[in-house]
């Protein structure tokens, strides 16, 4: 069974490791969604880029709030906060762009 205080108390243990690998990894995936977009490619790949961008955001967001769990409240855990945060609404106002875009351009 899943041990849900093991897995926060890894994340805290390799908060270096997580962090330089999940900083990057968002803001590469959010580019990657903004100009799939961009360059009006499939609804399928926009959705699919935006998904894992968005798993990257979430698993981001938990990280942070493991270090809220246990009490530290410092600048880097608000920014990190804030950068997943953007990086999931970036991702959902590509697929909202989308789907306007493409219905408005189906319609003419």
């Amino acid at each position: 069974m899943l041990d849900l205080n093991s897995l926060a108390e890894f994340s805290r243990a390799n908060c270096v490791s997580l962090c330089a690998f999940l900083v990057p990894a968002n803001l590469v995936a959010t580019i990657v969604t903004m100009a799939l977009t961009l360059f009006d490619r499939p609804a399928h790949q926009i959705w699919r880029a935006a998904g894992v961008a968005s798993l990257l955001a979430l698993i981001m967001v938990l990280h942070v709030y493991t270090w809220f769990a246990v009490g530290i409240v410092m600048a880097p855990t608000y920014i990190l906060l804030l950068l997943a945060l953007s990086c999931l609404l970036t991702n959902m106002g590509a697929i909202l762009f989308q789907r306007h875009f493409a219905t408005v351009t189906n319609d003419q």
